[in-house]
């Protein structure tokens, strides 16, 4: 079984996304189905087909945290030394040398990851491309959009 990496933060926010679905979806829709079970003739309820596909979903995402924390290799990378490494969990500032654009990229595991929040996982093209740098470095990332090229301007252990 391999072990997952992921920062504290991230397996936080899991463990109460999990305690959310045990405690408040996972009764809420047992209900529903209760509710849709009483309305009769369950073949042709949409009701009730709607709720039993919503549980599937909800256990489905339950096993999937439940395996996540139980593989979970927590990194904390502000009781890291700081190297000027990219590793996972860094926080790295780089500049778009195209666009002259900042942008400041977490590593982070799969579960965490969210661009809407610039938390990318280490294994995309962009964060492959970003581990084991460090400042000043340049680096050439394979995009879907096509080839973007950065240069290292900061990375933190935060």
């Amino acid at each position: 079984m391999d072990k997952e990496p992921i920062t504290k933060d991230g397996l936080e926010k899991l463990k109460k996304e999990l305690a959310n679905l045990k405690n408040i979806e996972r009764p809420r829709i047992v209900e529903a189905i209760a509710e849709a079970r009483s309305h009769g003739d369950l073949k042709e309820n949409a009701e009730y087909h709607a709720a039993k596909e919503q549980q599937a979903k909800i256990e489905g995402r339950v096993l999937s945290i439940n395996d996540t924390i139980a593989r979970a290799n927590v990194i904390d990378v502000t009781k890291l030394e700081n190297n000027g490494k990219v590793i996972f969990g860094s926080t790295i500032v780089v500049e778009d040398l195209e666009t002259k654009k900042k942008i400041k990229y977490k590593l982070v595991g799969k579960d965490e990851a969210d661009i809407n929040f610039n938390l990318i996982y280490f294994k995309s093209p962009i964060g492959k491309s970003l581990i084991g740098k460090a400042c000043n470095d340049m680096v050439s990332v394979e995009t879907p959009s096509g080839e973007r090229n950065f240069e290292i301007l900061q990375v933190d252990y935060i």
